[in-house]
């Protein structure tokens, strides 16, 4: 099997040789750049399996980054882990919104960090596996390969969370979710969330549907669920 690689993006030196030293030490392919610059070629040179990617870093921060990698048709699928000092719930929810996969604060454990890393490579390998399987429920149609959705022939533009959840959703019409299951399918287990930002990427994803936003139901006390 092809080592998969990882484009490992933090400036200060000592983390960069900690992370690329434990990412070579799995069998990943590492690159390591220093600057938000240096990542947006290295990623337009050639497509990393991976990402991982420091918030503070000089010149272009981290969540331009992120923004400017998942707004790119070629490179948006690529996933991204957000290494940072910062853990308030803001810097998360706006890691999110731009499609980050994962959001890991400094100081790490290597072990953690490494299993992050695994959950979201084998989430990504199993959405490439999916890729042809389009689904059609009510009036949208939902393509996880490309990451599109279309009610009729409208498309409506979705962050990566956005669609993650609406996919998840949408898969099993009428089964009743919590949010931490929500956030457990769409992210991996326990993912440091809470549930008001669950609700959160629901009210901006019922706005985006416009009319068909109503398909998501809110069950009191309970979840959310997709309508049959």
């Amino acid at each position: 099997m092809a080592k998969k690689s990882i484009l490992v993006v933090e400036d200060e030196e000592d983390i960069l040789e900690l992370v690329s030293y434990n990412l070579i030490r799995e069998g990943y392919g590492v690159v390591g750049v220093q600057t938000g610059e240096e990542a947006l070629t290295a990623v337009n040179r050639e497509l990393p399996d991976l990402m991982v990617l420091d918030l503070m870093l000089p010149g272009l921060d981290g969540l331009e980054v992120c923004r400017r990698v998942k707004s790119d048709q070629n490179s948006q699928s690529v996933p991204i882990i957000m290494l940072t000092a910062k853990s308030e719930e803001s810097d998360i929810v706006a890691g999110l919104e731009l499609g980050a996969d994962d959001y890991i604060a400094k100081p790490f454990s290597p072990k953690v960090f490494l299993a992050r890393v695994r959950t979201v490579l084998r989430r990504h390998g199993r959405q490439v596996d999916n890729e042809a399987t389009t689904l059609r429920i009510h009036e949208l149609i939902i393509h996880p390969g490309r990451h599109e959705v279309k009610s009729g022939e409208e498309k409506i533009e979705l962050t990566s969370t956005e669609f993650r959840i609406l996919h998840f959703l949408a898969r099993r019409p009428g089964w009743v979710f919590t949010r931490k299951q929500i956030v457990d399918a769409v992210h991996g287990l326990n993912y440091p969330v809470t549930d008001r930002s669950v609700d959160f990427q629901i009210v901006g994803l019922r706005k985006k549907l416009g009319d068909a936003g109503s398909y998501i139901d809110t069950i009191r006390g309970v979840g959310y669920r997709f309508k049959e």
